[in-house]
């Protein structure tokens, strides 16, 4: 088997976009994206002859129905995309469809004037996305579409390229993925952009982090703690700090308590939450945001040795809390306890940490909507707008005090696990509060990382639920746009 091709050798702008200066005199193809509502207006766009063809062939402007239209010639250089309605909200996923619906060449996007030229692109280059190959024989892809963007749809780029960078991460099969592969991807990603990376392993990883060694002490992989650190050029030393924190479980066995095969078969994807953030911070750092910038990733795997942590065992925490193992596979907050912890020694303006936490969540809200947890009202309202705002939807659950004592353990400060079976998202956030400062705004999110099936823009595979919501409330909080001028429109 080859090895896989490094998700960080990217260009910073997606190949499927090609910019409007770029063009030359090659030919550009145009889409014409219509509403239901404004079938009636098909005529107008496409002429008489194409608009009685599209109608005869059943375009009804469906979602996602694509149909290209035949020149004179039999030439396609004319194609309609059905989009949903503006009062279905921000919807970039459409555009997904064209890479593989349109011959291949240039192409633009016609579109109502409210549909933004950055959905239009993000959107195209999410369904261009292609999950790593790893066999000896895979066969090349022949030419296919690309778009031509102006400056507006160019600044999706770094959007669409930090997705599906986080979106490789997910994908590599876990003997490819490990800690170690983990820390070096996030090395990769972030130095080469100026970001100083450290990695702590060994020793220093079991007094520093104990409970992040606990974890990962199992395996044959040995456990690691990255620690990324950068300002933007225009960063003062008094600058809000954004410290990020990802749980890094590169393939999650359950431990002692070890999970169904059925459950374990989707376990590369628990470092999920480390490639969220990882490729949000990347993003923060590409846009040279005026903010200083922290990321910690606990990198483990969780696994099944005589010298894996077992259920009882009592482990103390860099904060000095003891936490009693009530069931080994529950160990994504004792990777993220620690760091967050850690996080809170240097005062964050805003603490954000994203996991595959718990079933508990999907039981709640499905695959698509990543639960929401926050100690600050007006955190968790800013980044709920942000996802309705981009198409990122999150919902939030609440951090219920009267759960905190489902948490007791006889011999310890904490259980990892509560007493109950019920709100098992909750108590998990709530677990995890013990960790955070009462004065530092945080923001916990529980996500899936994962698409079941393949849609427009969203194929079966690793997925950043969450890492859009959580950029765009970040610039809504520390009052920020993209070019580092204050906002300039309220979501």
């Amino acid at each position: 088997m080859t090895q896989p091709r490094n998700a960080m050798n990217m260009p910073q702008q997606p190949d499927c976009l090609v910019a409007l200066h770029d063009v030359g005199h090659e030919p550009v193809g145009v889409v014409h994206a219509i509403r239901p509502s404004a079938l009636g207006g098909l005529e107008a766009l496409v002429g008489e002859k194409a608009a009685r063809f599209a109608l005869q062939a059943g375009f009804v402007a469906r979602y996602g129905q694509v149909l290209g239209l035949p020149d004179a010639d039999g030439n396609i250089t004319t194609a309609v995309l059905g989009v949903p309605e503006a009062a279905d909200g921000a919807e970039p996923f459409v555009f997904g469809v064209l890479p593989d619906s349109l011959p291949s060449g240039l192409w633009r996007i016609s579109a109502p004037e409210d549909v933004a030229a950055a959905d239009m692109a993000l959107g195209f280059c999410l369904g261009a996305y292609r999950m790593p190959a790893f066999g000896r024989d895979v066969a090349p892809k022949p030419p296919r579409a690309r778009l031509v963007v102006d400056a507006a749809g160019a600044a999706a780029g770094p959007v669409a390229q930090c997705i599906n960078l986080a979106r490789s991460l997910i994908n590599t099969p876990p003997n490819l993925m490990g800690p170690d592969e983990l820390a070096r991807a996030a090395q990769m990603a972030l130095e080469p952009l100026g970001a100083e990376v450290s990695v702590i392993r060994g020793a220093r990883l079991e007094q520093d982090f104990p409970t992040v060694f606990h974890v990962g002490m199992g395996s044959e992989r040995a456990p690691c703690v990255v620690v990324a650190r950068w300002s933007g050029s225009t960063a003062r030393e008094d600058a809000p700090l954004l410290s990020l924190v990802g749980k890094g479980v590169c393939f999650d066995t359950g431990g002692y308590d070890l999970k169904p095969p059925s459950s374990m078969l989707r376990m590369k994807k628990d470092m999920g939450g480390a490639a969220i953030m990882l490729a949000l911070a990347r993003l923060v750092v590409l846009r040279d945001l005026p903010v200083r910038l922290e990321l910690r990733l606990g990198c483990v795997e969780n696994s099944v040795s005589g010298r894996a942590m077992r259920p009882s065992d009592v482990v103390r925490t860099r904060a000095g809390l003891t936490v009693e193992v009530g069931n080994t596979d529950a160990e994504g907050r004792l990777v993220l306890c620690d760091l967050l912890h850690a996080a809170c020694e240097h005062d964050p303006a805003l603490l954000v940490d994203a996991a595959t936490l718990t079933g508990a969540a999907r039981v709640a809200l499905g695959p698509d909507m990543p639960a929401l947890f926050s100690n600050s009202d007006e955190t968790a309202l800013a980044l709920e707008a942000a996802g309705h705002a981009c198409g990122d939807p999150l919902w939030r659950l609440p951090l219920w005090p009267g759960y905190r004592k489902w948490l007791r353990s006889p011999v310890a400060d904490l259980n990892n696990i509560s007493s109950k079976p019920m709100a098992g998202a909750i108590t998990a956030a709530l677990f995890l509060e013990n960790f955070v400062k009462t004065d530092v705004r945080w923001v916990h999110i529980d996500t899936y990382g994962w698409n079941d099936s393949d849609r427009p823009g969203r194929p079966e595979g690793g997925e950043s639920l969450g890492l859009r919501a959580a950029y765009v409330g970040m610039l809504k909080i520390f009052n920020l746009d993209e070019t580092n001028a204050p906002l300039k429109k309220q979501l």
